[in-house]
């Protein structure tokens, strides 16, 4: 029988945003893991694998979100009874223990998706975090419609940056509020949508200055693109993959509708 801790306030908050790293991240799984003994026992195996699009995000009616177009799969760990999953562009399946994840050398999106995927399996599996599997069906509509107020809520008169096209996000937010958007999927690049040009990721640094708030995908914690993000002005990372690293942390994460 696993030992379940309470709340996990020893490890709340022990990274600061600013510092944050792979390296800590991985060292916070280790104190853990070596705590409540989850190294090597043959019953805690990460099993880590691609989802499709009808099991990640089901049937939604837009059908622009990266997961319905393919741009970006679901990485799902499982770990005893519990889902963490992570976004990434690099799909495919790993199986091993939690030593066998800190053992990754995380040169990758495919490894840095495994191992945050597994950090959020074992943190909802301890009962730290209750949000790690993606939102479905109308549930992403929902989430945009409530984000308006979240965002205002934060900074009155807000300027958007938006980093990473959430179709309906942006949808909602650019019919309250002034916003400007970088992708990196071609296909959306120079394209007018939800009545805003999307931008180049390029432009993401121009962006920012821009802006008076920044949200950005979770995706931007797999693909080391997240320090640039990191300013003096309130950033918001959107989605199920930043939840062990918003537990960490203490950083704003939107995800009104995951599970």
């Amino acid at each position: 029988m696993l030992l379940i801790p309470g709340n996990g306030q020893k490890y709340y908050r022990s990274i600061k945003l600013e510092d944050l790293s792979y390296e800590n991240l991985q060292e916070a799984l280790q104190q853990i893991a070596d705590e409540y003994g989850l190294l090597d026992r043959e019953v805690h195996i990460i099993s880590a694998r691609t989802l499709a699009p009808q099991e990640s995000i089901g049937n939604p009616e837009r059908k622009d979100f990266p997961l319905v177009k393919g741009r970006e799969v679901m990485i799902e760990a499982r770990f005893l009874n519990s889902i963490g999953q992570a976004f990434t562009d690099m799909p495919g399946d790993f199986n091993g223990t939690i030593r066998d994840v800190l053992g990754l050398e995380l040169k990758d999106n495919f490894e840095r998706a495994i191992f945050i995927a597994c950090i959020n399996a074992v943190l909802r599996h301890l009962g730290w975090v209750d949000c790690s599997v993606h939102c479905k069906d109308e549930e992403p509509e929902v989430c945009a419609r409530n984000l308006v107020k979240y965002v205002v809520d934060i900074c009155p008169d807000p300027r958007i940056a938006f980093v990473g096209l959430q179709p309906a996000m942006v949808d909602y937010l650019a019919r309250n509020y002034s916003i400007r958007v970088t992708d990196l999927d071609p296909d959306n690049l120079g394209r007018r949508k939800y009545g805003v040009i999307i931008e180049h990721a390029d432009n993401t640094e121009e962006a920012i200055k821009w802006s008076n708030i920044i949200f950005a995908t979770g995706s931007t914690m797999v693909n080391n693109t997240y320090r640039s993000l990191i300013k003096d002005k309130p950033v918001v990372f959107y989605g199920v993959t930043v939840s062990g690293i918003a537990f960490f942390t203490g950083c704003r994460q939107y995800c009104y509708c995951g599970h």
